[in-house]
């Protein structure tokens, strides 16, 4: 409805937002609880939740390969309606490499630094494995900045036919898997500031990374 510009669109992606924000809230402190105070995550739960993500991974894999299929199907063979040409003649596209190739290498790079995170706390390093987190927290940030300055200056939007929604659904939501991976690891790093992950239970940064 707030895309839409319908009259109270505003109010109700607000209160969208602040009820998604506190079931986060609540969520993690049960986890947090379960996990490091009260002993609930025994090995037997801990490989439930990892087939868990195991099955989550796998519907992201299919759900982002409906968008990829969307765009090949339309620009692998352009309908006539658009000209028969890839992207559109009224399409002023991108620059694959300005701000796309720096995100790439944004996004290569804090994969990078996730693992040394993950590296670190398996050897018992936490205080590298700070620095390592922190790092790739700020790629992330870097990362959703840079995506929202390219918004920002596109000159086509999510209405401008199959390429515009094409392109706006699978940056978008990719963009918003890496807003919500960001608040995942932020939540880490604090957990990691109070010592709340061993060299052998770690899942809740597993799961995140």
């Amino acid at each position: 409805m707030y895309m839409h510009s319908y009259q109270n669109g505003n109010l109700i992606l607000l209160l969208g937002l602040i009820m998604v924000i506190s079931s986060m809230c609540v969520w993690w402190r049960d986890v947090i609880r379960e996990a490091t105070f009260n002993g609930y995550h025994t090995k037997t739960v801990q490989l439930g939740l990892r087939y868990g993500m195991i099955l989550f991974i796998v519907s992201e894999v299919m759900f982002f390969f409906a968008f990829f299929w969307a765009f090949f199907h339309s620009s692998l063979s352009p309908a006539i309606e658009i000209g028969s040409i890839w992207p559109p003649t009224s399409i002023n596209p991108f620059n694959p490499w300005e701000i796309p190739l720096l995100n790439t290498l944004i996004l290569l790079l804090s994969g990078a630094t996730v693992t040394w995170a993950h590296h670190e706390i398996i050897v018992g390093k936490k205080d590298s494995a700070k620095v390592a987190l922190l790092l790739t927290i700020l790629l992330a940030i870097a990362f959703t900045s840079l995506q929202a300055y390219e918004y920002i200056e596109a000159s086509f939007n999510i209405s401008d036919g199959i390429y515009g929604s094409t392109f706006f659904m699978a940056t978008g939501f990719h963009g918003f898997h890496v807003i919500i991976g960001t608040i995942f690891l932020t939540v880490c790093f604090f957990r990691l500031l109070k010592n709340h992950f061993t060299r052998k239970h770690h899942f809740g940064f597993e799961a995140a990374a």
